[in-house]
């Protein structure tokens, strides 16, 4: 609970920055404040307390997870530093509406109760609209904005659908409640179809089959920074969320809902590689990438009770080498029309640096050992086989094997191909972020027991 006063605190705090005109401290003030709000969550490791009648539950899983995201915002609000400098609007309503969004993030992984749960969800998913059509003058932006939104709007009235079966059946909207009563021989049929309900909504932000028909159009119109933060934030603090319903609420318990589980993951890592292999442009690229990722995330579903380490553990690996690539991203493509793979092309030669921070990132999304996302896999598949599902972690496999073919297409671009022109700027934020990411995916490669041991 501390933990989500303080960051809404800061976010008020850098709403009056703006005010007193300190646009140039805001950025560094708010990246101090978040180390702050990073060592009052971890202060917080050993607490089970709940506050305000169970709304906000504090535990080991709410807690690491909320030092994952803070971490992550972090990271985005040091690389909108030059991202945002020659914007139109304030710099102070990015950084604002991206700490608010780290807010809701926090409330989805803590909620004692669906009521905050939702509430934490609506606020996470209108920073993104938000956010999504942000670029005014972008007509690309602006349908990646309302197609945002319409589509979000669609998944949101889901799964208040469901709350409210899931509420007709056992009477409450607190989870410990619904837990203990989902235990009992005869449920109402409302409880089954409220969390299905819930889940497809859940699914829907998570980007999974087939319900990621929005992905590629919304990752593609959306500003740069804003599709990294979609793509590494957004997604796991959806999967994380969806992890932690299922649990609560003994989902696990169905073997027909595991089977359908079983091919959503599935369809997610074949349709998501299969596509990505066709694009061109780098951001719908590693929208599909995020897909497939989704479909290797929902794999934890499989053993509620034992995975949540391993989802801590990819959602790690993935997000941190998303961070990284996107850094080179954002510099690569800085005043540019497009994201296509043309402008990497010499990158290796321009800047040796920056292209191996990318090559590193697709590398570790690809699952190449000494990076954590090889370890992550291995990890995932040797639960999976553990509970009883080779047929998809041969699947899993597969697809990993196809996925090295987009990844190596751009990282063959970037050493094999000559540059149009030279890149301009060395921006030191861009620079450190792409770096700091990267070591961290390194170092969790090397150290996995560093992430595995914290949910143990």
């Amino acid at each position: 609970m501390n933990t989500l006063i303080a960051i809404i605190g800061l976010g008020v705090l850098c709403l009056l920055f703006e005010i007193f005109n300190l646009r140039k401290a805001i950025v560094p003030i708010t990246i101090m404040g978040l180390l702050g709000v990073l060592g009052l969550t971890i202060s917080e490791f050993n607490s089970t307390e709940s506050y305000y009648n169970n709304m906000i539950a504090v535990s080991k899983f709410s807690t690491t997870f909320s030092c994952l995201f803070i971490v992550l915002t972090i990271f985005l609000v040091a690389l909108g530093h030059n991202f945002y400098e020659n914007h139109q609007s304030k710099i102070s309503d990015f950084i604002a509406i991206k700490v608010f969004l780290l807010a809701g993030a926090v409330a989805m992984v803590s909620f004692g109760n669906l009521a905050m749960f939702f509430l934490g969800i609506e606020v996470l998913s209108i920073s993104l609209y938000i956010l999504a059509a942000s670029d005014r003058m972008n007509l690309k932006s602006n349908e990646a904005g309302m197609k945002y939104f319409l589509m979000g709007s669609f998944a949101s009235g889901i799964i208040l659908f469901g709350i409210c079966l899931i509420y007709g059946a056992m009477g409450s909207f607190d989870v410990s409640e619904i837990s203990a009563l989902s235990q009992s021989a005869e449920l109402p049929i409302w409880f089954p179809i409220g969390i299905i309900l819930v889940t497809i909504g859940m699914l829907f932000k998570v980007a999974a089959v087939p319900f990621h028909f929005w992905a590629p159009d919304v990752y593609e119109g959306s500003p740069a920074l804003t599709t990294a933060l979609m793509s590494t934030l957004a997604k796991v603090v959806a999967m994380a969320t969806l992890y932690k319903l299922l649990f609560v609420m003994n989902a696990d318990i169905s073997i027909a809902f595991k089977m359908v589980v079983v091919v959503i993951s599935m369809a997610s890592m074949t349709v998501g590689n299969i596509m990505a292999l066709r694009q061109t442009n780098v951001k719908r690229m590693l929208a599909f990438s995020g897909v497939s990722h989704a479909g290797f995330m929902l794999m934890t579903l499989l053993s509620l009770s034992t995975s949540a380490g391993s989802l801590l553990y990819y959602a790690s690996a993935y997000s941190f080498s998303g961070i990284a690539a996107f850094s080179v991203i954002l510099y690569v493509c800085k005043n540019r029309n497009n994201e296509d793979i043309t402008n990497f092309h010499g990158l290796g030669k321009t800047n040796p640096l920056l292209a191996a921070i990318l090559t590193a990132a697709l590398l570790s999304m690809a699952g190449i050992p000494i990076f954590a996302g090889f370890f992550a896999k291995l990890v995932l598949f040797n639960q999976t086989i553990q509970a009883g599902y080779l047929a998809l972690v041969i699947v899993a496999v597969v697809n990993s094997i196809i996925s090295v073919g987009y990844y190596f297409k751009l990282i063959l671009a970037m050493y094999t191909k000559e540059s149009n022109e030279e890149r301009k700027g060395k921006p030191f934020l861009v620079y450190a972020v792409a770096v700091v990411a990267i070591v961290l995916n390194l170092v969790l490669g090397l150290f996995p027991s560093l992430v595995l041991d914290l949910l143990a």
